[in-house]
């Protein structure tokens, strides 16, 4: 599949039902224990919090990649923090990643940030290949403790 033919679009939480359910399922592939309860937090509360979902869709509509992303002002700039990216197994190594990073990368320039940054797991070494590719690099670790 060549990249172009791809069509990017926002998909929030008052869109069509075919197009949330496109969501869901992309989503679902990167994170297993996703719940509908957590989905449709994540579209509404998510949404207040600055939260915004892409999906990229081939010409004849199949859903092939999702990106979960925010605009935040910290300490370090302005930055777009990408909170999910995930390409259907079928649609890698043709671009559609590629053109996510990309549109993620014009989104945040549009936004004025002066980075983009996203969490990888560590054991996705897979990710973190195409992340390496793509120019990005490990700056930070990230630490996490559940509130008790």
């Amino acid at each position: 599949m060549h990249e172009l033919d791809l069509v990017i679009r926002e998909v929030g939480c008052c869109d069509d039902p075919q197009s949330t359910a496109d969501l869901w399922r992309l989503l679902c592939r990167l994170r297993p224990g996703l719940t509908e309860e957590l989905f449709t937090e994540m579209l509404t509360d998510g949404h207040d919090q600055g939260l915004r979902f892409l999906v990229a869709y081939s010409l004849g509509g199949q859903p092939l990649a999702a990106a979960g992303y925010r605009t935040l002002v910290t300490s370090r700039g302005r930055i777009l923090f990408v909170d999910d990216l995930v390409t259907e197994d079928a649609a890698r190594s043709q671009g559609v990643g590629a053109r996510m990073v990309r549109e993620l990368k014009t989104l945040g320039r549009l936004a004025g940030c002066v980075r983009v940054e996203l969490d990888s797991g560590v054991s996705n070494t897979a990710a973190h290949r195409f992340y390496f590719c793509h120019r990005l690099d490990i700056t930070a670790f990230h630490f996490t403790a559940p509130v008790e």
